[in-house]
């Protein structure tokens, strides 16, 4: 079983739709913050956009309620805190380089070994109720046909349990959670740019009505990507991000 701190209180399920719509539900029904669901089989994940995750058995689905009494622009935020921790968590366990990609995936030697979705619901006093966030992790299974390359932890050297795994990164998020709300984003930001795949490099960024390439230079203290476009710096707050060797 999954030793986790004292922060978390899981609730394990051999098999649901998506585990962020029962987390949803369980915060709407006001379950505390900490509440982990973490399903063995998840059979309707998705995950940025609408996309279809895959969950194979023997992957790792959670996802997780939380209550940072933040504005929704803050809040927003937390899915940087979760990309380090899970990026930290699979540092501990591969032998390969680990990288982030705005904007919050986790890749091992450039191949995509995480996906991570953030929910939330507004509250009435300008911040938000709660916010669920949703963590997929390839221990040992990746997908062949995906937008970007995939890899698994089994594939890169850890052949580890959903157990140790869902440990490390649950161990990891609550420390950077709490840096997050005692000491703001700056922490968080100098942490992710440290881990950026690409940073200072060549990218083209795919928007949902165009497409460019420059040069990556910063994410700001909102967590927008910038890009150097030939001298004119655009500021990236929605899209998908690719490096010219096809790896993402």
């Amino acid at each position: 079983m999954a030793l986790l701190p004292a922060f978390f209180h899981l609730h394990v399920l051999e098999e649901c739709g998506s585990t962020n719509d029962v987390a949803k539900q369980m915060a709407a029904e006001g379950a505390p913050e900490g509440t982990l669901i973490w399903a063995k089989r998840q059979t309707a994940g998705r995950g940025r956009r609408g996309r279809a995750w895959s969950s194979e058995p023997g992957n790792l689905a959670c996802s997780l309620i939380l209550r940072p009494g933040l504005p929704p622009g803050q809040a927003a935020l937390t899915s940087f805190v979760a990309a380090i921790a899970v990026g930290e968590a699979v540092s501990a366990l591969v032998p390969g380089k680990v990288t982030l990609k705005w904007p919050n995936d986790v890749l091992v030697d450039g191949a995509k070994i995480s996906g991570i979705l953030l929910e939330s619901e507004a509250g009435r006093a300008g911040s938000v109720d709660w916010l669920v966030l949703g963590v997929g992790i390839n221990v040992r299974h990746a997908p062949e046909e995906a937008l970007y390359p995939a890899t698994a932890l089994l594939t890169a050297g850890a052949d580890v349990t959903v157990e140790q795994v869902l440990t490390a990164y649950a161990t990891s998020f609550q420390s950077w959670y709490h840096r997050f709300l005692s000491q703001g984003f700056a922490p968080v930001r100098a942490a992710w740019l440290n881990a950026a795949q690409g940073l200072g490099g060549v990218v083209t960024v795919r928007l949902h009505d165009e497409t460019f390439t420059g040069r990556l230079i910063d994410m700001d203290d909102d967590g927008v990507l910038l890009v150097d476009v030939g001298g004119t710096v655009r500021r990236v707050t929605a899209g998908d991000v690719f490096f010219p060797s096809g790896r993402s």
